[in-house]
């Protein structure tokens, strides 16, 4: 559990630093001839201070490990043993991993020797390696090496090929009358030829020029026209900082936690005979569980960075192990088991808060708390950090745990200071073990959210959105069914009655449920938009108003807009992307922006987290430095960069047949008025 959790948490740092666009690692690599039929490829990394670059052969639960890997235009050469390093390799044990971890700092070389197989050889491959410092770590990074040549592996054949030339040669002079004669009959198919051949060159220069033109940078001239630029889908701090709250309050009425609290304040009172000190005492204690938890959210913070990017976040692996997780959790709310961490742990911090006197025996007795009910919190402490963790603040997860920290500490401190009100709270019963069970369904139902990312992004269809919907209707189904008193888990009291709130709850899951059951046929949920998948993999859809894009290829939606004269909209979206499925379905379904999407414009949409590979890598020069695109979203990520200047999603802009601005861009804003005056506005600048 403990290797899944640091492997877990590596990924979520990899993705937060890829956001953030950092390159403290430049790498240049050579083919360096070592005599004979073999040579070396070398790779020599210039590292920035206060980083590391990681060692080849760690263990597979650890960070990423050097390595060297075989392009598919790889031929005429074979590697020869594994990668090596060589430097000032440094070793030490790493808390996170828990493990001895090699790495190198300043300057590091990696060698790959090869040996050539055949005269000719293309050389293509990439060495790709991980990169931390004290705070966070890079994504798997590549160094792509590409070579062609004649290579000293058959010398022989050479003499061969020498022996065939000359008789060529002699075949040639044999042959040499006979063309004489016939070269005068085939002139004018040649001058024929090479008339056609020249007409095949100007059309294929034309579209090398139309595809320039398409791809020309219109940063300056968006600017020109105004805009709302870019949006990112980060909530508000308050938004997060409430989300922590409602968590801890979730935890504080769970069997973990609330039968520990009149215990803990009987405590303090019996303890002291001076009220006020009794008080100061609980105050300190509630103080102590914000320390723990806000220090919980700070580590995160430090060691893994901001949020995801887009490219990474739907990485089948981050998601499938969040989806994982989170199912984990819901079976141990279902009472399947519990994850507790190891009692020897609680035993030993409990024992030196007995030992010691003071503040810091204090501190380690809401220590002591936060050990023993780990397995009503973790869970709930694990969805609150995976959700923040996608927000683009630096400060969410901290902020997150200090929302929480506060709901959880606040009964301890109030019923030490008003002793009469434990009285009058709830007795603990089996209404905690409900609490526990219908936060089982809740995480239950967004495991589902992250195995549809990594669905989409990759194109499995093993979760469109009927299905996505079907799953959801018996998930809160079943939950109001529960609250009823209809369904029973081991762990549930035998003959309890359903209670009035119960009884509400009830009422609103199987309301929710009804509401969703239209989405079968292609109702649009907006309440639901930014977690289910998009409209365009619904099998069977009766929605009239729903709008889709006619292309998802950028020169094949231009080629359509020329043809057809119309004007074009650029919609750079993601499969992952919650806000963008948000417009789709409150803006996108109304029924003026849909004719008018739908008739008057070109709707090109680009999804820059597409895994799809493409044909053959392309090879680009970005900032200076070149870059491999393998994928059909680094494709459009990279157009989405260098012609709009941009990289968050959504994205709109409007262009003209020829690639211009109509118009300033636009992002996130259900404003559908506004909306509508954008597009008109558009078409009217085409007009011009």
């Amino acid at each position: 559990m403990k290797k899944l959790l640091s492997t877990l948490l590596f990924i979520m740092t990899a993705i937060s630093m890829a956001a953030q666009m950092m390159d403290p690692v430049t790498f240049t690599a050579q083919l360096k001839n070592t005599g004979g039929a073999e040579a070396e490829i070398v790779f020599t990394g210039t590292i920035d201070r206060g980083w590391h670059v990681y060692s080849t052969g760690l263990p597979a639960d650890g960070p990423i490990s050097a390595t060297f890997n075989s392009g598919k235009m790889m031929d005429g050469v074979e590697p020869i043993g594994k990668l090596q390093a060589r430097g000032k390799e440094l070793e030490q044990f790493d808390k996170a991993f828990g493990m001895e971890l090699r790495f190198f700092e300043q300057s590091v070389t990696f060698v790959q020797k090869i040996k050539f197989t055949k005269p000719d050889y293309n050389i293509d491959c990439y060495l790709e390696y991980g990169a931390c410092n004290d705070e966070a770590c890079l994504p798997p990074t590549s160094v792509d090496f590409k070579q062609k040549g004649k290579s000293p592996a058959v010398a022989e054949d050479k003499k061969e090929e020498a022996k065939k030339d000359d008789a060529a040669k002699a075949e040639e002079k044999a042959e040499e009358s006979a063309a004489d004669a016939a070269s005068n009959d085939v002139a004018n198919e040649d001058t024929s030829a090479a008339d056609s051949t020249a007409a095949a060159a100007n059309a294929d220069s034309g579209r090398l020029a139309d595809a320039n033109q398409l791809w020309k940078p219109v940063i300056n001239e968006l600017q020109t026209f105004g805009g709302q630029g870019t949006s990112g889908e980060g909530m508000a701090w308050w938004l997060i900082f409430l989300e922590g709250l409602l968590g801890g309050f979730l935890a504080l009425f769970t069997p973990c936690v609330w039968p520990i609290i009149p215990m803990t304040v009987s405590f303090f009172l019996k303890r002291n005979k001076d009220r006020s000190k009794a008080i100061r005492e609980a105050v300190t204690y509630g103080l102590s569980i914000v320390v723990i938890y806000v220090l919980l959210g700070l580590a995160v913070t430090l060691l893994f960075g901001a949020s995801a990017l887009n490219a990474l976040a739907t990485n089948a692996v981050f998601n499938i192990l969040f989806c994982l997780l989170l199912v984990v959790f819901a079976a141990s709310f279902f009472g399947a088991f519990e994850i507790t961490l190891p009692t020897s742990w609680s035993n030993k911090i409990d024992e030196k808060s007995e030992s010691t006197t003071g503040l810091l025996s204090i501190f380690l007795m809401a220590f002591t708390l936060a050990l023993v009910s780990f397995s009503c919190t973790g869970p709930i402490i694990g969805f609150l950090l995976v959700a923040v963790s996608t927000q683009g603040s630096i400060v969410a997860p901290t902020i997150g745990m200090l929302g929480f920290a506060i709901a959880l500490a606040i009964p301890f401190t109030l019923f030490a200071m008003f002793p009469s009100l434990l009285k009058s709270a709830p007795k603990s019963g089996g209404w905690m073990n409900v609490i526990k069970v219908t936060l089982g369904f809740i995480e239950l139902a967004f495991a589902l959210k992250f195995l549809s990312v990594a669905d989409l992004a990759y194109g499995w269809h093993i979760l469109d959105r009927e299905v996505f919907l079907a799953l959801w209707i018996v998930i809160f189904g079943l939950l109001g069914v529960y609250l009823l008193g209809w369904l029973k888990f081991p762990h549930d009291e035998e003959g309890n009655r359903t209670n009035v709130p119960q009884f509400f709850l009830a009422m609103i899951s199987l309301a929710f449920t009804v509401y969703m059951i239209p989405g079968l046929w292609g109702a649009p949920l907006k309440a639901i938009s930014a977690f289910a998948p998009p409209m365009n993999t619904q099998d069977f859809n009766l929605q009239h108003t729903s709008t889709e894009a006619r292309f998802k290829d950028y020169e094949a939606g231009m080629a359509a807009a020329r043809a057809e004269s119309k004007p074009v909209i650029i919609d750079f979206t993601g499969f992952g992307c919650v806000n963008c499925r948000k417009m789709e379905a409150a803006v996108w379904t109304d029924a003026q922006v849909a004719d008018i999407l739908n008739n008057k414009y070109v709707l090109i949409s680009l999804y820059v987290d597409d895994k799809t590979p493409l044909p053959e890598p392309i090879e680009v020069e970005e900032n200076g430095q070149q870059r491999t695109l393998r994928t059909i979203g680094d494709k459009w990520s990279y157009l989405q960069r260098v012609k709009f200047g941009a990289n968050a999603q959504p994205f709109y802009v409007l262009l003209d047949n020829e690639g211009n601005p109509l118009s300033g861009s636009r992002a996130y804003d259900e404003d559908v008025a506004e909306y509508i005056n954008w597009l008109n506005g558009g078409i009217t600048n085409y007009r011009k």
